[in-house]
């Protein structure tokens, strides 16, 4: 039987429908009161024409007369919302939302949602590059592979500010930070692991490249229509990339042959994937990772029945939450503060290692191999060694110094706190 959610269905739908005023999950507040006459002339007109002028005459001003460098667009075309498939952008609005408020109280990022009625994913490019002067990054949510690669790949041509795929880099980051503490918990060393990926879509591809970026031993990668092998594969492209370089030993078949001997299996496909019997074909104490959500590959208490060692999820209620939340503030926190263009591998395996180094050689174990989200150091650690990393490569545009990263973020999350004070008073006062 299926574990249920801690969170049901009447709490979900109350948190969008029940706040302490209008709907949903965002509101938009100005900076500075207005108190008299004189404050509407200073921030509107006519003195917002002194900031015209200025921008005109510099236009790197932009960055230091509007908010551009802490707003970021949340971006989805609605392909693949959540498990729910093509879903469309008027049923992803409540996952951007609540994406941008995660930006919001985690690292201070103002964030918008955009989710955008296209004929096909590559339409948003165009979209996106004329709305880059608003912007200081974009996150790309719940795109459908394959059409996410090409549109990253354009994206990454055209624009001057960063766009972060989330569901390929940010859950592929959190995954390789897991991975890292589960090889130190059950002493093994990375480069003599025998991993099977299970789904070779965006998380998948990107899990896959950075397994390789970490120097792991032997992967295999399995989709729907089984074992990506050399010579096996005509389509997709990403497709044939990944079987050039994977399962040296070209096996055939589908997952259970995958898995067979295997030391760790990495779920970011579908529910019951996985067998009882099939980890017991692994090799001994294997490493679970079962992604899918809301009903994972396989249930924690199968595989651990059948000999894994640790287990994660993607899920809240269950130990080892392996969620792309622990990534994605810091990533987008580091790049618009150091205004990348762009980033790359080794500044994603940067925040990994950063994620992993969260839990202390006392707090790690079989049950804890990643932080919480709720810690107060997690994102400002993780998003500084981010930052010097995209420093170092020569990514960056601007270097904000050593610390300042962190800083900045302790400094955004408190003024957060503190406003949510003030807006949970004024929920306990409409409640009555």
């Amino acid at each position: 039987m299926h574990r249920t959610s801690s969170v049901d269905r009447e709490a979900a739908l109350a948190a969008c429908s029940q706040a302490y005023y209008g709907h949903g999950k965002l509101e938009v507040l100005p900076k500075f009161n207005v108190a008299s006459l004189d404050d509407i002339a200073t921030l509107y007109t006519p003195g917002v024409a002194y900031s015209v002028q200025e921008i005109i005459a510099r236009p790197d001003a932009l960055h230091e007369l509007s908010t551009k460098d802490n707003m970021i667009g949340v971006v989805t075309d609605g392909t693949a919302v959540l498990g729910l498939g093509r879903a469309g952008p008027r049923a992803a609005v409540p996952v951007m939302e609540g994406k941008a408020a995660m930006f919001k109280l985690l690292a201070g990022i103002d964030a918008v949602p955009l989710c955008i009625a296209v004929e096909k994913s590559l339409d948003l490019v165009d979209i996106l590059v004329a709305l880059e002067p608003s912007f200081g990054g974009y996150n790309i949510e719940d795109v459908a592979s394959p059409s996410c690669f090409e549109l990253m790949s354009a994206l990454e041509t055209r624009l001057a500010v960063p766009a972060i795929h989330d569901d390929q880099y940010g859950t592929a980051t959190v995954i390789a930070a897991a991975l890292i503490n589960a090889c130190k918990v059950t002493n093994r060393e990375p480069r003599e692991q025998r991993v099977v990926i299970n789904g070779a879509g965006a998380a998948g591809t990107a899990t896959f490249d950075l397994l390789c970026g970490m120097g792991i031993g032997e992967i295999i990668v399995n989709d729907r229509a089984g074992i990506l092998c050399a010579g096996k594969v005509a389509a997709p492209a990403h497709h044939v990339s990944i079987a050039a370089v994977s399962n040296r030993e070209r096996r055939l078949g589908g997952i259970g042959d995958a898995v067979r001997g295997a030391d760790v299996f990495i779920g970011v496909s579908v529910a019951e994937q996985l067998s009882g019997d099939m980890v017991r074909t692994m090799q001994p104490n294997p490493i679970i990772f079962a992604l899918a959500n809301p009903i994972p590959e396989i249930m924690p208490e199968e595989a651990m029945a059948a000999g894994a060692a640790i287990v994660a999820t993607g899920r809240f209620d269950y130990p080892n939450q392996c969620n792309n939340v622990l990534a994605f503030p810091a990533l987008m926190r580091a790049a618009i503060d150091t205004r990348a263009r762009r980033l790359d591998r080794e500044v994603y395996l940067a925040a990994a290692r950063a994620i992993a180094a969260e839990i202390s050689d006392v707090a790690l174990g079989p049950s804890s191999i990643l932080p919480s989200p709720l810690s107060p150091t997690l994102y400002p650690n993780v998003a500084e060694a981010t930052a010097r990393v995209i420093v170092e490569r020569g990514l960056a545009r601007r270097d904000p110094g050593r610390g300042s990263v962190a800083d900045n973020t302790h400094l955004l999350r408190q003024l957060v706190a503190e406003r949510q004070s003030v807006l949970q008073r004024r929920a306990e006062l409409h409640k009555r």
